[in-house]
């Protein structure tokens, strides 16, 4: 990700882990179609209460097996590439909410595949 002055879109997209795009979980479908699209990075939080549209909070409870909990992807790219995938995701999110945000990168580090983490300490 190359950007002008550190200047980028933070996409934030808030779903339901219920939530299904063609028999398989929305939220892993959303990653890969990220990735595919060349988006820099994006990452699924996965929430441990929240309520959305229906005004049901949904939480972890210490018996539950599945829950229908909050999910919530992050994605960072330059602007324009943000905004040329968003017609795909608003298909893709029926229920929910996409947000757009500027952001100011002032890191954003690689390291050849293969090589070990930097040291710490």
């Amino acid at each position: 990700m190359e950007t002008r002055d550190g200047r980028a879109t933070c996409l934030r997209i808030y779903l339901s882990e219920a939530d299904r795009w063609h028999h398989r979980p929305l939220y892993m479908a959303v990653l890969e179609f990220l990735l595919h699209s060349g988006i820099a990075g994006a990452t699924a939080f996965r929430a441990i209460a929240g309520y959305g549209t229906h005004h049901r909070i949904h939480a972890v409870h210490l018996l539950d097996i599945a829950a229908d909990l909050p999910i919530v992807i992050e994605a960072i790219d330059q602007p324009e590439r943000i905004e040329a995938i968003l017609p795909q995701l608003e298909e893709m999110v029926r229920e929910g909410m996409l947000t757009l945000m500027p952001v100011d990168v002032r890191l954003y580090r690689t390291r050849s595949p293969g090589s070990p983490p930097p040291a710490t300490g």
